[in-house]
């Protein structure tokens, strides 16, 4: 997953209290990394930056100021307020002109680092990436307080060139000082903290530490200060579709390069199930054949006269009735069968069939007076063995399942049925 790291210079402000500030920049200094290709580093207006994955914007340590305070206890609509009147003794600006942020772990009650920004030219800022077409995922800051001790070196931009500066962060906060202060001086003495320095500014550091520090370069730096858990982009300046940015997010962490080997295994999953799928098909398929090579077999070893086979069962059923018929024996769809059916399921208190009527394959017989409750009694008695019963008015029609109408629509034979002498079937 490829990462856009975008380094923001610290906000223009003017040298006198009545002047006019510098201009904004117009141009700013990137960092492309964590993607398959090499780190690319360059520098241009935002309509000129390199597509990537996700874009990160990094804001120098004298542009975010820190402030420990208990969170106070609000609805995530109140919070902004409810910051505001918790620190209101420590702002020295107005408060409409400022923006807050809070870590992703802060909980109410509790001491929580609280980074204070100037929000009008936060805003601006934002805009600018928006409008051409390249806006930020993430902003973070270049240090945080933190519960490890680290201390960075780096070149003072506004210093005579060879002015070396440190962004020191710690349990008690964070910080950029010159290397001329007692301040500074206090910190070289925790033993524990890690040192890390530009090339440009390593040897002055080493001097002025008395110990070696483990140089990064620009970019590097830069892409492991896009790694910080913060987020600047809160309260009114949070993505409006969260849960679209939350998948989105979920999606490209799971594209990163640490998810391989799970990506590897899905897609072993994925062919493991697609070869056991053919074989399974090609098995169910060979099967199928053998069943239908078995049935040709048996029809033509039964009937030798059938020398062209298309639908073996059906031809089977059609050669089994001609010697049914030529042997004189009563098929499911004869007369006699059929009205041996009826008569072993008629009730024997039913008044007698009001008429009867023979189809090829059905009976239909008339049952005036007949409820819902006989008719229901009637076809109980003939569907265990197979036979459907279907009722349109007066006619019944008894038929093999299957063979016979459906309930509701009785054939235009039956419905033009003619009467007959009343006899039970």
């Amino acid at each position: 997953m490829s990462v856009l790291v975008v380094l923001i210079p610290p906000r223009p402000r003017p040298k006198t209290r009545d002047a006019e500030p510098p201009p904004a920049a117009l141009e700013w200094s990137w960092v492309l990394g964590d993607g398959p290709g090499p780190v690319q580093q360059g520098r241009g207006a935002p309509a000129e930056w390199p597509r990537s994955d996700t874009v990160v914007a990094v804001l120098a340590a004298t542009d975010v100021a820190w402030h420990q305070a208990p969170l106070p206890k609000a609805p995530s609509g109140r919070m902004r307020q409810a910051l505001v009147g918790q620190l209101e003794d420590h702002l020295l600006d107005d408060d409409a002109t400022l923006h807050f942020g809070l870590p992703p772990d802060a909980t109410a009650g509790r001491p929580t680092w609280i980074a204070v920004l100037h929000r009008p030219w936060f805003a601006d800022l934002l805009q600018k990436f928006a409008a051409a077409g390249r806006p930020v995922d993430r902003v973070v800051p270049s240090i945080a307080p933190d519960e490890t001790p680290q201390g960075h070196f780096d070149l003072d931009p506004e210093g005579d060139g060879e002015a070396v500066q440190l962004a020191w962060a710690d349990s008690a906060g964070a910080l950029l000082m010159s290397l001329g202060g007692s301040l500074a001086r206090a910190r070289a003495a925790t033993v524990e903290a890690r040192w890390t320095a530009t090339p440009a500014a390593a040897k002055a550091a080493e001097a002025w530490l008395g110990r070696p520090v483990t140089v990064l370069g620009e970019a590097e730096h830069a892409l492991a200060v896009a790694k910080s858990p913060w987020n600047l982009l809160q309260f009114e300046f949070a993505p409006r579709h969260r849960g679209a940015t939350a998948l989105r997010d979920g999606w490209r962490g799971f594209l990163a390069p640490a998810w391989r080997p799970v990506h590897i295994g899905l897609v072993g999953l994925l062919l493991i199930n697609l070869i056991g799928l053919n074989a399974w098909a090609w098995m169910e398929k060979r099967a199928l054949t053998d069943r239908r090579q078995a049935m040709v077999a048996l029809l033509q070893a039964t009937h030798p006269q059938v020398r062209a086979v298309i639908d073996a069962p059906r031809q089977m059923a059609r050669e089994n009735d001609l010697l049914r018929a030529a042997a004189g024996q009563p098929g499911d769809g004869d007369l006699e069968t059929l009205l041996g059916v009826a008569a072993a399921a008629w009730a024997e208190d039913e008044a007698p069939v009001a008429s009867v009527r023979f189809e090829p394959g059905s009976l239909v017989l008339g049952i005036e007076g007949w409820d819902a409750e006989r008719v229901a009694q009637f076809r109980d008695r003939v569907g265990p063995a197979g036979w459907s019963v279907a009722v349109n008015g007066t006619l019944l029609t008894l038929s093999r399942s299957g063979d016979g109408p459906q309930q509701g629509a009785a054939p235009a034979a039956a419905a033009a049925a003619t009467a007959a002498p009343r006899r039970t079937p």
